[in-house]
């Protein structure tokens, strides 16, 4: 009798205290790895669906969520040429090494591109418009990043800004976020 009651108050201890652990671990902010994201992720949402981006040429830019298209946003201040350049080419191979999903990547750059920049596969040149600037949180980077220089955001199909990309970040990040972003819609 006194065997079984032990091996009962052992069962409920192993059980409530898994649950105490599991909850001091949620309540703690911890998160296991595969669930952490590499870029910013914007609490809440900036929402640019009613947003209507002009291209280069004048035409109208469509969110168009039907198409389920993922954009890489760059905003870069005026005079940016070599870092603008490698960041164009950074964008560019994290486009392409998406393999089978790249088609549903689009690089957007607001403002004229510099002279020389390469060309790159699915970008498009946006006009500057104060709305859809306005709706891209600390362009010019702050005090907590890294370094300066011109941060990257991630606008889903819908329209909604999601992740911002300190300058300097590394591409194997946005890479590894965007396949997981993908896999989602």
């Amino acid at each position: 009798m006194r065997r079984n009651r032990t091996m009962l108050l052992l069962i409920v201890a192993v059980f409530f205290g898994s649950l105490l652990f599991a909850g001091v671990l949620r309540f703690s902010g911890w998160r296991p790895a595969g669930m952490k994201n590499h870029g910013e992720l914007l609490q809440p949402p900036r929402d640019l669906r009613a947003v209507v981006p002009h291209l280069a040429d004048g035409s109208a830019y469509a969110w168009q969520p039907q198409r389920r298209l993922w954009r890489m946003v760059v905003a870069p201040p005026a005079g940016c040429v070599q870092a603008c350049i490698a960041l164009a080419r950074k964008l560019d191979t994290v486009r392409r090494v998406s393999g089978q999903e790249s088609d549903r990547l689009q690089i957007l750059w607001i403002g004229t591109p510099p002279p020389g920049m390469p060309t790159v596969a699915a970008l498009q040149v946006l006009r500057p418009d104060p709305a859809l600037l306005a709706g891209l949180p600390r362009r010019q980077g702050d005090a907590g990043d890294a370094q300066p220089g011109v941060p990257v955001y991630v606008i889903d199909p819908n329209g909604f800004v999601i992740l911002r990309y300190a300058p300097g970040f590394e591409a194997a990040g946005l890479r590894a976020d965007l396949s997981k972003l993908l896999k989602l819609m």
